[in-house]
């Protein structure tokens, strides 16, 4: 039994042990792209899937391997189908001139074992009641695990110090960057006017606009939180996995973003 033991190792090459970790970091690279989206749990299936069959097929048991095998075949065109736009996104990143540098910093910035920074909850809870009072509509988007790469690219990077006043500058009606959704990561704001998609569920109030229609969307594919300013009412909500809590009160709203994210 040693000696088998011995002999297989002495027969991986150089190549084997490449082709391992290529593959390992192919799919590292694809659950860091899909974290924190729905899309998370069809990746996680299909690699189990996957492994099963090839169990299934190192233990000869033909008959499960032939229907996994095929299963798989099929799935591969469907695959394509339902990670579309995260496909795209991968090759778009992958095919970016930095794409190198970015990651090599991203690895290092996660050796850092300095405490994460807490989101300014104040400031935005404070810039909520300014324009809940002032009837100014507002959108907030506040980033968990995904960054919402593709969304903070639609609109005007800021990569600013959060603040109640600059949210509400942002907001102002007059104001260039007022219309669509600003996006918070970390204890910055990433971008402001970006877009967002809006939810097709059919389970929505009438009088909710596409403001909160947004909100719904943005959460439903993603974990992040939106935090929605009526700017009819002046209602304060907030939408977490597409589920929307209308017309909170503003201590309500400190408390549960405190226990989301601090």
């Amino acid at each position: 039994m040693s000696t088998l033991f011995i002999t297989a190792f002495l027969d991986v090459k150089l190549a084997d042990v490449i082709d391992v970790l290529l593959v390992a970091y192919l799919l590292y690279a694809l659950y860091n792209l899909l974290k924190g989206t729905a899309a998370i749990n069809i990746f996680v299936g299909i690699v189990s899937v996957f492994l099963i069959w090839r169990l299934v097929t190192a233990l000869r048991m033909e008959m499960l391997s032939q229907i996994l095998g095929a299963f798989i075949s099929v799935g591969f065109i469907a695959l394509i189908v339902v990670f579309q736009p995260e496909i795209r996104q991968f090759l778009l990143l992958v095919g970016t001139p930095r794409f190198m540098n970015k990651k090599r910093s991203r690895w290092f910035s996660k050796l850092n074992l300095s405490k994460p920074t807490h989101l300014d909850v104040d400031s935005i809870v404070a810039a909520c009641r300014k324009m809940s009072v002032s009837k100014t509509g507002a959108l907030i988007i506040l980033a968990k695990d995904n960054e919402l790469r593709q969304f903070v690219e639609t609109g005007q990077i800021l990569d600013a110090q959060i603040s109640d006043e600059l949210l509400m500058n942002i907001f102002f009606k007059n104001s260039p960057l007022h219309d669509g959704a600003v996006i918070i990561i970390g204890n910055k704001i990433k971008a402001a006017r970006s877009i967002l998609p809006v939810s097709s569920s059919k389970n929505v109030s009438v009088g909710l606009g596409l403001r909160h229609r947004a909100a719904m969307g943005v959460t439903e594919r993603t974990d992040a939180i939106a935090v929605v300013v009526s700017e009819e009412t002046g209602e304060v909500s907030y939408v977490k996995k597409g589920v929307i809590i209308q017309n909170v009160n503003l201590s309500h709203l400190k408390n549960f973003l405190e226990k989301e994210f601090n």
